[in-house]
């Protein structure tokens, strides 16, 4: 039982990490360089900060192969990041329990969804137009977009934020990851940076020379703007190494479990089999001289050690689809009910019944009814 629990476990991981890799969440880490600033303690405020990452865009826009550059106030995926209530537009009590929805929201630089790899699905990205004298506005996923407006077109409807604070929708975005792989689709809104100012500042580089070379020469970039600003760069690929961290602990440990259960599976299985051959030896010649069938004497000799295997193994299959629920907090879309999953859980129990009972089928099967009076 505990070897099918342990096996099923393990794959049910193994196919949630496979997930993983090739989800979609919003985003794409291929190729960008980030760079986390801390402009507070450079000295800068909300206010202040925004001229100097309008020219930190600017400029590094201009390094060779860069292709797309963009700031987010915290990365998606970051661990951080804020939430706020969303309200239909014309509600007037703006209480916590007439909440529509609860959304993430970002503040981002026009070309960030360039940089990122988000896909705008309709309407525009932000400008630097989009400034305090303008109306406000905002960019929404579409999980948020069927929250609020179902089936209808999203574009130039306005909705209302915690605070009472109106913005006029004009982008619609795919659906992505904002806290954990393992969260179910969320909503979120993006606001423009000349709109909602901020000084936290992650810089979004995307390009098509080698990462290493970009990393230096916004290194460069960064000291020769302000000595004095902070600030990391990683690639973000790295970075996503931290976030699939779990998942992969969880998976190399119920793998070793797994393979360390099974190898016990097939020694107490070989240990049953071959002792109740032993003892029925002298049953089993009788029976084959009386002419009994191959069939017959395999189910006389394994019967009871092929019981335990079958039933042991559909109870861990069981606690397996159970013990599942506990892994989705871990690993990504973990599920019993993949056929792949639940096809190599009874494979790796059928090929541990056949190696556990091979040898001492075979002695069964070879029984000497003559050989055996002789030695009676």
């Amino acid at each position: 039982m505990l070897c099918a629990l342990l096996v099923t476990a393990s794959l049910v991981s193994l196919r949630g990490m496979e997930r993983s890799l090739h989800a979609p969440i919003g985003f794409d880490p291929k190729g960008v360089v980030v760079a986390m600033a801390d402009m507070q303690m450079a000295g800068y405020s909300n206010d202040s900060a925004l001229p100097v990452q309008r020219r930190i865009i600017e400029e590094a826009s201009h390094i060779p192969g860069v292709t797309a550059v963009g700031t987010v106030n915290e990365a998606p995926l970051s661990g951080r990041g804020s939430g706020t209530g969303v309200y239909r537009d014309g509600t007037s009590d703006l209480r916590p329990s007439n909440i529509l929805s609860l959304a993430k929201y970002f503040a981002v630089s026009p070309g960030y969804m360039q940089a990122a790899g988000t896909k705008l699905l309709s309407g525009r990205d932000f400008t630097w137009d989009d400034g305090p004298k303008t109306p406000w506005v905002t960019v929404i996923n579409e999980t948020l977009a069927r929250r609020i407006f179902g089936t209808e077109s999203p574009l130039g409807k306005h909705l209302l934020t915690s605070g009472g604070s109106r913005y006029l929708v004009v982008g619609l975005v795919e659906n992505g990851k904002y806290d954990a792989l393992t969260e179910p689709a969320g909503n979120a809104l993006f606001f423009p940076l000349g709109q909602y100012h901020t000084a936290d500042t992650t810089l979004i580089v995307r390009a098509d020379r080698p990462q290493p070379e970009i990393a230096a020469a916004l290194n460069h970039l960064l000291s020769s703007i302000d000595s004095s600003l902070p600030f990391q760069l990683q690639a973000w690929d790295d970075q996503m190494a931290f976030v699939l961290f779990p998942a992969r602990v969880a998976t190399a440990a119920l793998g070793v479990m797994g393979l360390l259960a099974a190898m016990l599976a097939v020694t107490g299985v070989f240990g049953m089999s071959a002792s109740n051959v032993s003892k029925r030896m002298r049953e089993l010649g009788i029976r084959v001289a009386l002419g009994a069938h191959r069939g017959q004497v395999m189910s006389t000799a394994l019967g009871r050690p092929l019981l335990v295997l079958v039933v042991g193994s559909v109870s861990g299959l069981a606690l397996g689809v159970l013990a599942s629920r506990l892994l989705a907090y871990l690993v990504y879309q973990a599920t019993p009910r993949d056929p792949l999953v639940l096809l190599g859980a009874l494979a790796a129990m059928v090929l541990i019944g056949l190696v556990a009972t091979w040898i001492p089928a075979r002695r069964a099967l070879s029984v000497n009814p003559a050989q055996l009076l002789r030695e009676e």
